[in-house]
């Protein structure tokens, strides 16, 4: 895996003896993790420090070719499963419709005990999915997992659920979460999917109230715990080459002690002529012990 890392123009001037006299803002240090190949472009995980070396930035680097000339049809021969039990695959029927790539974060995040995400799945799915009228537009789901991507990619396609997931682990999926390791206003509606978890959706978001899907925050779970954050953005708001930020509603505790993001940030820069889906703003937070979990909710998203 190569590694880039861009030096601060703070540290540039000090090496050729202009500092005593400047005194600049400290720029955050990039580290470029995994990169991959998407669309006419590629795409790469990133992570953003401070100078005291605490993380400012975690996200997913898109080249702005990568946008373009992306796949439409499903992907076929990933994630299947022989649903009509006639002894064969049907890539177009029995395996997922996503294109997934891996990209494991820079090793300058990876490898920190007190980072808790470890690697991203980013996800194009070019015809959206459920619930339809909602999130079935081009998009992009952008993951940022705590979990070991050997659990994940154990969760396997089945007759189950709207995702189609094994019948047993989408029984593992759906364990409620203690109370305090999830925001109130997330629901669970069995969007269990194979190679990824469950998501839980805030039905109070601005695309269940019959705004157009541009992006929304997603909490993943298995097994009863937190196991990834998620970015979904559709294609069209990345090309409106935004530069925005939304606050994340956080849970009132954490189970994994270190740096969570309080933001999550959709932009375009254009001095590097890339898009970002990224986490921003983190701050250090101690683990606490589980409460029960709240009672299911009777309302869902619609």
């Amino acid at each position: 895996m190569k590694i880039r890392r861009v030096v601060s123009a703070a540290a540039m001037l000090g090496a050729l003896g202009l500092g005593a006299c400047t005194t600049l803002p400290p720029t955050p240090t990039r580290a470029l993790g995994t990169q991959a190949s998407l669309g006419n472009g590629s795409v790469a995980s990133y992570a953003e420090f401070d100078a005291a070396g605490a993380p400012k930035v975690i996200g997913v680097a898109f080249s702005a070719a990568s946008l373009d000339a992306l796949p439409t049809a499903p992907s076929g021969g990933r994630h299947c499963f022989d649903a009509n039990r006639n002894g064969k695959i049907d890539p177009a029927t029995e395996c997922a419709a996503w294109h997934e790539r891996v990209l494991p974060l820079p090793s300058e995040a990876s490898r920190r005990a007190d980072i808790p995400f470890k690697w991203a799945l980013l996800n194009w799915n070019p015809h959206g999915h459920m619930p339809p009228g909602v999130y079935d537009k081009p998009h992009f789901d952008v993951h940022f997992y705590i979990e070991p991507i050997e659990n994940i990619f154990a969760i396997e396609r089945g007759p189950c659920g709207p995702e189609f997931t094994r019948c047993d682990q989408f029984a593992v999926a759906r364990k409620p979460i203690p109370a305090n390791y999830m925001p109130p206003n997330f629901q669970d509606v069995g969007a269990v999917a194979p190679a990824m978890g469950n998501h839980l959706v805030d039905p109070t978001a601005a695309e269940f109230r019959g705004e157009p899907f541009k992006r929304t925050w997603i909490y993943g779970v298995y097994d009863g715990k937190v196991i990834f954050y998620e970015d979904m953005v559709a294609r069209s708001y990345m090309l409106s080459k935004p530069d925005a930020c939304f606050p994340i509603v956080a849970p009132a505790a954490v189970g994994v002690a270190g740096y969570y993001p309080t933001k999550s940030c959709t932009r375009y820069v254009a001095g590097k002529d890339e898009y970002t889906v990224s986490m921003e703003d983190f701050v250090l937070r101690t683990a606490s012990p589980p409460e029960p979990p709240r009672p299911a909710p009777t309302r869902k998203p619609h």
